[in-house]
């Protein structure tokens, strides 16, 4: 008969996956990379106000975020209607926490970035000055004089 035969039994050959795991691994990098994660969940509602002459911010590691605001419909069953500083994820109890907080912020620092350190105060456009001042007079107290508004761009609306 034939010198060669058909083998009839040979399936399909096997799918080589000797790259697959430096695949996986860029997908794990590219996904480290991209991926931000998120600060503080709010807990007071912040809509900030619109300003023309916006600057954006370098070095977000300096930078420490206080919100003022409404509570959240959820938390208003504890804390009230009325506005309210958050401070991290905590919504804080009194004003005196404002130093305590900048303080804790400047520990994690090292001892050159201390001195560029920036507060960042994202405040509700609806919530009235008073509040905004006592914030300011406690930042003052803690020696934290670079403070930044957070704004959105767009055109300022004026009403009469």
């Amino acid at each position: 008969m034939s010198k060669f035969k058909k083998n009839s039994t040979k399936g399909l050959p096997a799918i080589n996956t000797a790259s697959l795991p430096d695949i996986v691994f860029m997908l794990l990098f590219f996904f480290m990379v991209v991926t931000r994660i998120k600060d503080a969940e709010l807990k007071v509602k912040v809509s900030v106000p619109k300003a023309t002459e916006v600057v954006k911010l370098e070095d977000k590691s300096l930078v420490s975020f206080v919100f003022v605001g409404v509570p959240t419909e959820k938390l208003q069953e504890v804390y009230g209607t009325s506005p309210r500083i958050q401070l991290n994820d905590a919504i804080s109890k009194s004003i005196e926490e404002v130093i305590l907080f900048i303080e804790a912020e400047r520990a994690k620092l090292t001892e050159e970035n201390k001195a560029k350190m920036i507060i960042s105060l994202k405040a509700d456009k609806e919530v009235k000055m008073g509040i905004i001042t006592d914030v300011k007079q406690e930042l003052r107290s803690a020696n934290a004089l670079k403070l930044n508004y957070s704004t959105h761009q767009g055109q300022i609306e004026y009403n009469d």
